[in-house]
């Protein structure tokens, strides 16, 4: 199924470890470029999400943004540093008894100097902050899949009506081109009348016109064009039904596609072909802008 590369998805895990949000946003790019913005207490983990988003999404460029609160990362004590007190109270004493001053420093005064209470955080516990993580990462990349492939669902409908407008055109082109050479026939024949009018037989027979029309008609002949342009508007159909990643592909035949369409309208030399051509030129850059948005 074709999904398209632009989608949102967000999922969360809420655990004894505390509760993780995971967001996914994606929009189209050539390849796979995976963007994370996260706690650096997660950044062991970076690698893993990378793969796993880039295996999920395939294509685009996707924005991850991890947001976890204080206790899933760790649970934080206070500490007395107990050597760290009692080296402040024998120095107290010191300057007291230096200066001759009565010693009554508080505790409250020498819990407030450096390093005595340090905050410390405790052991979290990594396999049940990963499973949390990326619990909250595989409901995020289900729900922007999802989005992504309702979202292919449209293109896909949206190119194969365009597909059909191209193939309407390319039928006016297959009726029309057969009788450009007759009416280059009929217009040959007046020229040369207007030029040499009664004596017109006498200095260009009708074998010399017949041959010049024939030499027109081979080098107005799409045959050919219309052929291979009706084998890739067959693969298009073929290639937006098929499964795994179409865009890159389609890209290709649209690229050849625009090729045959050129080369009818530069072998035209009529105005009714010109436009159609230009018709069919403008339904081509249409299908090609969808296109780019499918993965």
């Amino acid at each position: 199924m074709a999904a398209s590369m632009t989608g949102y998805g967000r999922a969360e895990s809420v655990t004894e470890t505390g509760r993780i949000v995971v967001e996914l946003k994606s929009v189209n790019n050539r390849y796979c470029d995976v963007q994370i913005r996260m706690p650096r207490a997660l950044l062991s983990f970076e690698p893993l999400i990378k793969e796993r988003v880039s295996s999920r999404l395939i294509r685009g460029k996707a924005d991850v943004f991890i947001n976890i609160d204080d206790t899933a990362l760790s649970k934080t004590d206070l500490v007395c540093q107990m050597d760290l007190v009692e080296k402040y109270s024998a120095l107290m004493k010191e300057i007291a008894e230096a200066t001759g001053r009565k010693d009554d420093v508080g505790v409250s005064v020498i819990s407030r100097f450096p390093d005595v209470i340090k905050p410390i955080s405790a052991e979290t516990d990594t396999d049940l902050l990963k499973t949390a993580l990326f619990g909250a990462l595989d409901g995020a990349l289900d729900a922007i899949t999802l989005m992504r492939e309702t979202e292919g669902e449209r293109l896909v409908a949206d190119v194969l009506s365009k597909r059909q407008v191209l193939i309407a055109l390319l039928e006016q082109v297959e009726h029309r081109a057969p009788t450009v050479p007759q009416e280059y026939r009929e217009r040959l024949k007046v020229r040369i009348q207007e030029l040499i009018g009664d004596q017109a037989e006498l200095f260009y027979d009708e074998a010399r016109r017949e041959a010049e029309i024939a030499l027109f008609a081979d080098r107005c002949s799409v045959d050919e064009e219309i052929t291979r342009l009706r084998s890739h508007l067959e693969q298009i159909e073929a290639t937006l039904l098929s499964e795994g990643s179409i865009g890159k592909r389609l890209d290709f035949i649209i690229q050849e596609t625009n090729r045959e369409i050129n080369t009818i309208g530069s072998k035209a030399n009529d105005l009714m072909m010109s436009n159609l051509v230009l018709d069919m030129k403008t339904t081509v850059e249409q299908i090609r802008e969808q296109i780019q948005n499918i993965v």
